[in-house]
């Protein structure tokens, strides 16, 4: 199968936020709404496979977004969410599989877009955004070193890869256990390259109650 297709993992609990956050109201509708609605009309999306903590939700989704190929419940951990969704590609093997958070509901196309190329060119991409602020590093209390910006920077999803680049990043990580922080680090555990792409500020995270009226602002901008 050619083209791209899109994991959405809103699985999460929401622990910081205080409720499920990929469910709370962003203007008119939830954040997790706001999401589907960019996948669904991007033309380079052929296929969404929707990650969620409850299967009583499936068939509400299914008949709203017709891209949605797949639904499935979530797992103990993010990364197992990932996987509960990557597995149900494995009979359609996409040339390109896009991990997204749910809780990233302003993303951009042109930044779909730009990561969907950069994995069908290279493998793996990530965008990513520069550190602003001074990084100290801070040990027991005490500033120990600053640390040099200009080599950090903060990443986002969507993350793309080459389906056969995320199948071998994963199988090495279920295998040996290991547990990283997104899809990106398992794929540089398994030494194959990772492109940064230019992300977008537009494209936060709901991680917060605060986040939801600064979403609301970039609506308007």
């Amino acid at each position: 199968m050619t083209g791209a297709s899109a994991i959405i993992v809103a699985a999460g609990t929401g622990t910081r936020f205080g409720e499920m956050k990929q469910f709370a109201y962003l203007r008119a509708k939830p954040v997790l709404e706001w999401t589907l609605e960019r996948f669904q009309a991007h033309p380079g999306i052929g296929a969404i496979v929707l990650v969620l903590p409850d299967e009583n939700d499936f068939k509400h989704y299914r008949m709203r977004y017709a891209k949605i190929v797949e639904t499935v419940r979530g797992g103990e951990r993010r990364q197992d969410s990932v996987w509960q969704g990557f597995r149900l590609l494995a009979a359609a093997r996409p040339e390109i599989v896009l991990v997204h958070d749910g809780a990233r509901p302003l993303v951009p196309a042109e930044l779909i877009s730009r990561i969907v190329e950069a994995a069908r060119t290279d493998g793996a991409a990530v965008p990513v955004l520069g550190v602003e602020d001074t990084i100290k590093e801070v040990r027991d209390g005490r500033v120990t070193a600053t640390v040099d910006r200009t080599l950090l920077f903060r990443a986002q999803t969507p993350q793309g890869f080459r389906y056969e680049v995320l199948e071998k990043a994963m199988d090495a990580a279920r295998r040996d256990w290991f547990y990283g922080t997104d899809e990106a680090s398992l794929v540089e555990r398994a030494g194959l390259p990772v492109t940064a792409v230019p992300g977008d500020p537009r494209n936060i995270k709901i991680t917060t109650p605060v986040d939801i009226p600064i979403a609301e602002a970039l609506l308007d901008a």
